[in-house]
């Protein structure tokens, strides 16, 4: 009998509503969210798998060979620290390789020297070593070492300390395998597995891009249903961007090193120099979408007007941002993204003309000055960028005035750039 009467038991439990499985309704709901974000970590775990590979590969090769040069070359019987190095300067931030492999060697050398110099004064044992250790972090630093200077002089002044006594004359072998690894790991980048610069650049383009692109979306789609929490959320989200921007920066930096060094990759120079001139204004997009965000946030709370071609505008600013970022990965010029960031334009000019509030005008000078930073961004000069949006505006006259004279509620000239 129990068992018959469980399953009756959930089914009363369940219908609501004239006899509406409410529940099963929205456990079905959370059902299907739980296994969408299982597919997104899956999605996510691949793509971060295949954004490494080439440097599981790069590492695993400079591995080898500096462990073969120092070994078989240089006549080093256990050349340890040479893959050490070779891994270490490898997993430093893509466009800081060459930096770390200077670092390695410079580090190497002042640990040697104090700690030679040390052990040859006050001997081996336990409180030298820490006195060996303190004073090699505390040279380095006084000449200016970075954090990378200071671990490697502090980790050579230890081996030094403790194997000086069985391992005679370790510092020349210590200091010739900072080379080799150093020097093999550079070969490997330029040389032997040299990174594409700009499939390196839109892979970390794209979360940033992505990221700006979802928030605009997410504010548009927010102000026609005058939902604030939703708008609150993507402002939060937008803000917490410095991830996304940092991998990008890296990324532009990591390729101008390896078309510097790799010959291979010399003819990319020109697509490079476009991307790298794109970086500044997607950043200054992202924080002026930030401003458009937070000012929707107010516009809601204090029950302002919002025209229908307010959410339009914000729309296509997050329709361009996508386009600008196919466009680049494609190689085409941005003519899509540039036609949209226009349209944006037009569809704030109509709003304000219907008539916005204080914050519905900081609203539409932002998407203004957005638009005119994704115009920026995508290789037009500035002085062209802000012609063009005055004119896709709707008036190429008031709007020089300053931001302080689109104040007052239905203001009766245009907004400026921002």
């Amino acid at each position: 009998m129990a068992r018959d009467r469980r399953p009756s038991l959930l089914r009363r439990a369940s219908m609501r509503d004239g006899g509406v499985d409410v529940d099963g309704a929205r456990i079905a709901e959370a059902m299907g969210e739980l296994k969408h974000r299982g597919h997104a970590t899956l999605k996510d775990r691949l793509h971060r798998l295949r954004s490494t590979a080439v440097l599981a590969l790069q590492a695993g090769l400079a591995a080898a060979l500096s462990w073969l040069i120092a070994r078989d070359l240089l006549g080093n019987p256990q050349p340890v620290f040479a893959p050490i190095a070779a891994v270490g300067t490898l997993a430093a931030s893509v466009g800081q390789r060459f930096r770390r492999t200077m670092e390695l060697i410079l580090g190497v050398g002042a640990g040697v020297a104090v700690g030679d110099l040390l052990v040859y004064l006050v001997g081996t044992g336990a409180w030298q070593l820490g006195v060996i250790v303190t004073l090699a972090i505390l040279v380095t630093i006084f000449f200016g070492g970075s954090v990378a200077v200071v671990i490697q002089a502090a980790a050579t002044a230890v081996l030094i300390v403790t194997l000086n006594p069985s391992a005679k004359t370790l510092e020349i072998p210590r200091f010739i395998d900072a080379m080799v690894g150093g020097g093999t790991a550079l070969l490997v980048t330029a040389l032997l597995l040299p990174l594409n610069p700009l499939r390196v650049i839109n892979r970390a383009a794209r979360p940033a891009m992505d990221l700006l692109a979802d928030q605009l979306e997410r504010t548009a789609s927010a102000l026609r249903d005058r939902d604030r929490e939703a708008v609150q959320q993507a402002l939060e989200r937008l803000r917490d961007n410095k991830g996304e921007l940092t991998d990008f920066v890296e990324a532009i930096e990591g390729a101008k090193e390896t078309i510097t060094i790799s010959p291979a990759r010399w003819h990319r120079r020109s697509e490079l120099t476009h991307y790298a001139e794109a970086a500044d204004p997607i950043d200054r997009a992202m924080r002026n979408s930030g401003t458009l965000i937070r000012r929707a946030v107010t516009l809601i709370e204090d029950d302002e007007a919002i025209p229908e071609p307010m959410p339009d505008a914000v729309d296509h600013l997050a329709e361009s941002v996508r386009l600008l970022r196919h466009e680049f990965a494609v190689g085409e010029e941005p003519q899509r993204a540039r036609e949209r960031s226009l349209r944006a334009v037009s569809e704030a000019g109509r709003a304000y003309t219907e008539g916005v509030g204080f914050s519905g005008s900081v609203v539409v000078a932002q998407v203004r000055t957005t638009a005119s930073d994704l115009l920026v961004a995508s290789g037009v000069e500035q002085e062209e960028a802000n012609r063009l949006i005055r004119e896709a505006f709707g008036d190429s006259e008031s709007a020089e005035q300053p931001a302080e004279h689109n104040t007052a509620p239905n203001p009766p000239t245009t907004p400026p750039l921002g």
